[in-house]
């Protein structure tokens, strides 16, 4: 792989070089290092520089850390950075909707999903969001003791099955919770250990277990869409809304698309987001001046009322939180692409076939662009006061023409459900450290027990 001396004449490497990282192991690489601990491994990396050669398994690879590198790498995909093909166990569970699909296929079901999720759409799912808080918050009382991470997870699985599916059946959510949580882990043990470079065709236990769960969430999930074909008229449901798009030929997306998007749509809207939400009640806990911050802003715009899609906008220490929690504890942890021919970072050229890598773990966790980048600041987002963040610095949703098409509705979700929640209520998470796995996601390594104190 080159470094900055490979720049064409007239074409400036703006201060970027690339150095090599970790030797790694014959045949494995740095894999062993990266299955042990994938986020301490790209911090590691991040350590060696902004442009870092290593190798996983037998494939050449380079690590971004610049926020500019990044950006070019996010808004050049398509053009001169491939979508990878990930593990079969990500690939059994997603299929090949729009988060895995290349090129022509990526731009026409990209078409036929981002109408469902515009701003407008988002707008009219703001009630249900806040009716399913309202909810959860009558089943809380002072002195409870309540699993964070189970009460997040079913919350928002009845957001999902309510604006995605248009149903509320206990059962619904339960299966497929079940299932996803299943798929959740075993993509995760899949993407950093020895799964990663095994053929797909070597059957292992995970492997195994991965294909029961995409079975069941099949099987919900067509006998949701057999149940929206039957019924009459109009349903405002994301799955109605794909049910009935065409695109530019008159053509509807196909019985399996539709089941790939669907569960695309129910990761982007449920997993993410109830991670989030586990994360900032978690820091919100062990911050007393956030927490005071969040409930004066509360107090103030909305007086003894619910949020609605209107205040979303006056929220702006409520949205601080959330993108707080998402610097500290990005759902998406990491972005991948595969260089093509002719492809530049930097100013510098990438040789074809090279795995570039960039983890939002690590450059949101830099210092330099976010000065005290262990403590939980809300304050750091302040339009006026804030901290100088450069753009790409912070990227949760990833970004360029393949940013989360969910990107508003999680972020309107996640400020809307804890709007309502913490008007009415604090919890005391108990103490002791939660540690992140990535998985999926990026998940609590065990229960978050917490005590319910009433404000």
């Amino acid at each position: 792989m080159s470094t900055e001396t490979g720049a064409p004449s007239g074409t400036e490497p703006r201060g970027h070089r690339i150095v090599q990282g970790p030797r790694g192991l014959p045949l494995l690489g740095s894999l062993p290092r990266f299955g042990r601990d994938p986020l301490a491994f790209f911090e590691q990396l991040r350590g060696y520089g902004d442009m870092v050669r290593w190798r996983f398994g037998r494939h050449d690879c380079l690590f971004v850390a610049d926020p500019e590198c990044i950006g070019e790498l996010l808004t050049e995909t398509e053009r001169t950075f491939d979508q990878p093909l990930l593990g079969i166990a990500f690939r059994t569970v997603m299929g090949n909707g729009v988060v895995v699909a290349r090129g022509a296929d990526w731009r026409r079901k990209r078409s036929l999903v981002q109408p469902s999720v515009r701003p407008r759409q988002v707008k009219s799912y703001a009630s249900t969001m806040t009716s399913c808080a309202v909810e959860l918050a009558g089943t809380w009382s002072a002195g409870a003791r309540v699993d964070v991470k189970r009460e997040m997870a079913a919350l928002t699985q009845k957001i999902a099955v309510r604006t995605i599916f248009g149903v509320d059946t206990p059962a619904d959510a339960e299966s497929m919770g079940r299932a996803m949580d299943i798929a959740q882990q075993e993509i995760g043990k899949e993407f950093s250990g020895l799964g990663a470079v095994l053929p797909d065709w070597v059957p292992t236990p995970g492997r195994a277990r991965i294909k029961k769960a995409a079975a069941v969430i099949d099987a919900e999930v067509a006998r949701v869409v057999a149940r929206h074909r039957d019924g009459d008229g109009e349903r405002p449901d994301l799955l109605s809304r794909l049910l009935t798009a065409v695109d530019e030929t008159g053509a509807h997306l196909s019985d399996e698309e539709i089941r790939d998007e669907t569960v695309t749509l129910y990761i982007g809207g449920h997993e993410t987001t109830s991670s989030t939400l586990v994360w900032a009640w978690y820091l919100l806990s062990r911050n007393p001046r956030a927490r005071a911050a969040l409930a004066e802003e509360l107090d103030r715009v909305l007086g003894d009322r619910e949020p609605g899609i209107e205040d979303y906008a006056q929220l702006t220490y409520a949205q601080a939180v959330v993108k707080e929690t998402l610097r500290l504890y990005p759902t998406i942890w990491l972005v991948t692409g595969i260089a093509k021919e002719g492809a530049r970072l930097g100013g510098l050229p990438v040789p074809e076939g090279t795995r570039v890598w960039s983890s939002q773990w690590a450059t949101h966790r830099d210092g330099r662009w976010f000065p005290e980048p262990e403590v939980f600041r809300p304050d750091r987002w302040d339009a006026e006061q804030g901290d100088e963040i450069p753009e790409y610095a912070w990227y949760p949703f990833g970004g360029g023409p393949r940013v989360c098409l969910g990107t508003r509705f999680a972020m309107v979700e996640a400020v809307l459900v804890l709007a309502v929640l913490a008007r009415r209520f604090e919890l005391e998470v108990d103490p002791g450290a939660v540690n992140p796995v990535p998985t999926l996601t990026l998940q609590p390594d065990r229960e978050v027990m917490a005590t319910v104190r009433a404000r």
